[in-house]
């Protein structure tokens, strides 16, 4: 596939240590008590098995050489890269959260200028502040030359329907330049806090509420432009997506945007971490094979070993199948602007 038609990875993670240590250093009391919600919504029994993992993981988290290694060995040869969303402090003040954003920014452009040739950098915004988001928004763009931003499914009060947010859409679409979702925790808290389902539905519930929140609230009409992948396969929302039809339909309060929900998967992109084969034919089906993009996770153990293997195996056809593993990455950054 590498042959004129180099494989791109959309979803993949560095770790970013002292950046960390700087704001436990500013906000000691802060990330204390994140990390005793974290601690409340995993579980400790999960917790247990997590950071052993992310500390065996470190070298690939944060060394280039080991990275380039594993995309080798995978038959990858280009990753997007952003950062780990525990780099997301959604509990951190307005001017702790822009230094946050643009140190963030630094660190993952300083990451990917190893190796230009393999590795597109995404940064940081932040988004409990809406006021704060355009600048750190070019601050990654503009001054960093990164691909786009990650955000995370809600932050604090900000929802993604959130009006505030309407000119960081406006200025994204602009610019066309990447949104990737990722959600970091879950709102569900307690309830999820055994056998990790914090994760195994966590994240699908997130992701299915944020992309609710940006298609039921209209923020796809007013912004067709936009370039929003959803991580995870956009979670529960494109299996199951009959039911928003039906909402929309039916219910009053439900019909705020334009069109059925379902025609909006198509506005959208998905990467491939899904876990199965059915699932991934069906998201295929729904949002189309030109808005589905490979994806790792790399290197958490809740992604897929080997992405590239995975896409082949679901039996699709050569022609999609070369879609979702190049083409369709490729053509998300082929018209944004040249910094």
């Amino acid at each position: 596939m590498s042959a004129g038609h180099p494989v791109t990875d959309v979803h993949a993670h560095v770790l970013l240590p002292a950046l960390h240590a700087e704001v436990e250093r500013r906000a000691p009391d802060e990330v204390r008590a994140a990390a005793e919600l974290d601690l409340r919504r995993n579980g400790a029994e999960s917790q247990a098995v997590s950071g052993p993992m992310v500390g065996s993981r470190i070298p690939k988290l944060t060394d280039v050489a080991v990275r380039l290694a594993d995309m080798d060995a995978h038959g990858v040869d280009r990753q997007w890269v952003s950062a780990s969303p525990n780099h997301f402090y959604p509990w951190a003040n307005e001017g702790l959260s822009v230094w946050i954003a643009m140190e963030a920014n630094r660190l993952i452009a300083e990451h990917v200028a190893q190796a230009p040739d393999r590795l597109t950098g995404l940064g940081v915004v932040p988004l409990q502040h809406p006021e704060r988001i355009l600048e750190c928004l070019d601050d990654a763009v503009l001054g960093r030359g990164l691909a786009g931003v990650e955000i995370s499914s809600f932050a604090g009060d900000v929802e993604l329907s959130d009006e505030r947010l309407e000119p960081f859409w406006a200025r994204a679409a602009e610019l066309g330049v990447v949104i990737f979702l990722h959600p970091f925790g879950c709102s569900l808290d307690e309830r999820l806090d055994r056998f990790y389902l914090a994760n195994t539905v966590g994240q699908p519930v997130e992701n299915a509420v944020a992309l609710s929140h940006l298609i039921f609230s209209g923020v796809l009409d007013r912004h067709p432009d936009l370039k929003i992948v959803a991580a995870h396969g956009g979670g529960y929302l494109p299996t199951v997506i009959g039911r928003s039809d039906h909402a929309w339909r039916v219910r009053p309060d439900a019909r705020r945007c334009a069109h059925l929900p379902s025609t909006y998967l198509s506005k959208l992109w998905f990467d491939t971490v899904v876990h199965d084969a059915r699932t991934l034919r069906a998201l295929v089906e729904v949002a189309g094979a030109e808005r589905v993009v490979l994806g790792s996770d790399y290197p958490f153990d809740m992604g897929l070993d080997d992405p590239v293997s995975f896409v082949h195996d679901a039996e699709l056809s050569d022609e999609v199948t070369r879609r979702i593993v190049s083409e369709n990455a490729a053509e998300l950054l082929r018209t944004r602007v040249k910094v």
